[in-house]
């Protein structure tokens, strides 16, 4: 079964909310190891004990640069991503400046991708512009992806996380029907059913970032894969 077979590939553990203990993050990397997920994106400031829990597991361990707006300096999101890479970061989801798209300066907005996208590529990392659409027209969208795609984004990403699964559908939808077929789209919200990520799957987005649990995780893996649903393990 190649990676894109495994049902596990299309699920990316999501664990930014603010107040994440390090238990918590212990338990999530248990999770996607146990599960053989696509991911885990955390806070900053856990990619270390992460790593360090990871050892030498070749999972794809991801944060934010630049979470809330995207509205930091340019230097001060590389700095940020030189640090994230330097503590052990193999993927790096970068929130736009939409305050520079809206105000058509796409110079900078070109400009502030690249310095996190090629920093990260040099070390061999992944790296995919968030695209916090709720604010955002449909033609903003549209010129968002083409200069992410322009600055050689690997992915997209429909929110930082805190967007609701219909918001998530729409945006998906939207980004691979502006995107040629080189860059995958992310689909980040607050998913609490197997059904809810099957629905943004079907909307083509590569992969669905969110909160997981291990219900959620056993449910939509036999969803998408055939195992046993938790809910019927545990009524055996």
């Amino acid at each position: 079964m190649t990676a894109l077979e495994r049902p596990g590939a299309r699920l990316e553990h999501r664990l930014t909310r603010p107040n994440v203990s390090l238990a918590e993050l212990y338990a999530a990397v248990d999770l996607a190891l146990e599960h053989d997920l696509a991911g885990l994106t955390v806070s900053p400031w856990l990619v270390r004990p992460a790593q360090r829990r990871l050892g030498a597991s070749r999972l794809r361990l991801g944060t934010v640069i630049g979470d809330g707006h995207g509205g930091q300096l340019g230097s001060v999101k590389a700095y940020e991503a030189s640090k994230a890479l330097e503590h052990g970061a193999t993927q790096l989801d970068f929130v736009m400046n939409g305050g520079a798209l809206v105000s058509g300066d796409d110079q900078l907005v070109l400009d502030d991708m690249l310095s996190v996208i090629e920093m990260a590529h040099a070390a061999l990392a992944a790296a995919g512009v968030i695209i916090e659409a709720a604010p955002l027209g449909e033609e903003l969208v549209r010129r968002a992806c083409r200069i992410a795609e322009r600055a050689g984004a690997d992915y997209v990403v429909t929110s930082t996380g805190d967007a609701s699964p219909q918001h998530a559908i729409a945006r998906a939808a939207l980004e691979r029907d502006s995107l040629g077929p080189r860059i995958s789209v992310v689909a980040a919200g607050r998913f609490e059913s197997a059904a809810e990520i099957v629905d943004v799957l079907h909307a083509d987005a590569t992969r669905v970032s969110c909160a997981l649990s291990p219900n959620l995780v056993a449910d939509t893996l036999a969803a998408l894969g055939g195992q046993t649903p938790m809910a019927t393990v545990a009524a055996r």
